[in-house]
């Protein structure tokens, strides 16, 4: 889950849950890379279903679906990238080849969280889930409700990686809308992002 940086750019790995859905152009590599080692130091190979992402956890399982004859696999991610151009999801040669994309290259493809660490149940729910403490940020507070939310909103994927909630209250016996950043993995990481100054007047909370 560190930071890393590839051609001058600096990707962060990000906190997902169960149900999040992104969507965007999938790629695949084969032969080239058979035998060769992937980021998380496991061993590439073509015929298995794995995938390269640029900032889901490692061993995140994933349902990918191409969106142009809807048939559907699913993956563990083991690997970085792709790195080229708006590329979502690097593909092992057996996954695309499953979701007739090898011949084209590339294709439009739909990505759902759907468990971790390769624990699924037969029914496709997950058995496990990516931790994160329960120490958070909070970079504001509003009397405004909307005002809140619509800080919150433009808040969200902080660094690639955090997200904003908006917390309910009070104060003075007056209504409170906090507005917290969630997916630390401890407290240290709370503090760490706290001093690089990128909200003033941040602290960090714990729910």
């Amino acid at each position: 889950m560190r930071p890393y940086t590839i051609d001058g750019k600096t990707y962060y790995p990000t906190m997902v849950s169960v149900g999040d859905y992104f969507s965007g152009v999938a790629s695949w590599y084969g032969k080239d890379f058979h035998g060769k080692k992937t980021s998380n130091g496991e061993v590439y190979n073509m015929n298995d279903m794995t995938a390269a992402h640029k900032t889901l956890p490692m061993n995140t399982m994933l349902k990918v679906t191409n969106l142009k004859n809807n048939k559907s696999i699913v993956v563990r991610v083991n690997d970085r990238g792709p790195f080229v151009g708006s590329r979502i999801i690097d593909l092992s040669y057996n996954a695309a080849t499953r979701l007739d994309l090898v011949a084209h290259g590339t294709g439009p493809v739909g990505l759902e969280v759907i468990g971790f660490s390769g624990v699924i149940s037969p029914g496709g729910a997950p058995q496990q889930s990516v931790e994160q403490s329960d120490y958070l940020v909070q970079i504001g507070a509003f009397k405004n409700k909307d005002g809140a939310y619509r800080y919150a909103k433009s808040n969200t994927n902080v660094n690639n990686r955090y997200n904003a909630i908006v917390k309910e209250g009070t104060f003075v016996n007056e209504p409170i809308y906090r507005v917290w950043l969630k997916g630390f993995a401890s407290e240290d990481e709370a503090g760490d992002f706290i001093s690089k100054g990128l909200f003033k007047g941040a602290f960090i909370v714990k729910e």
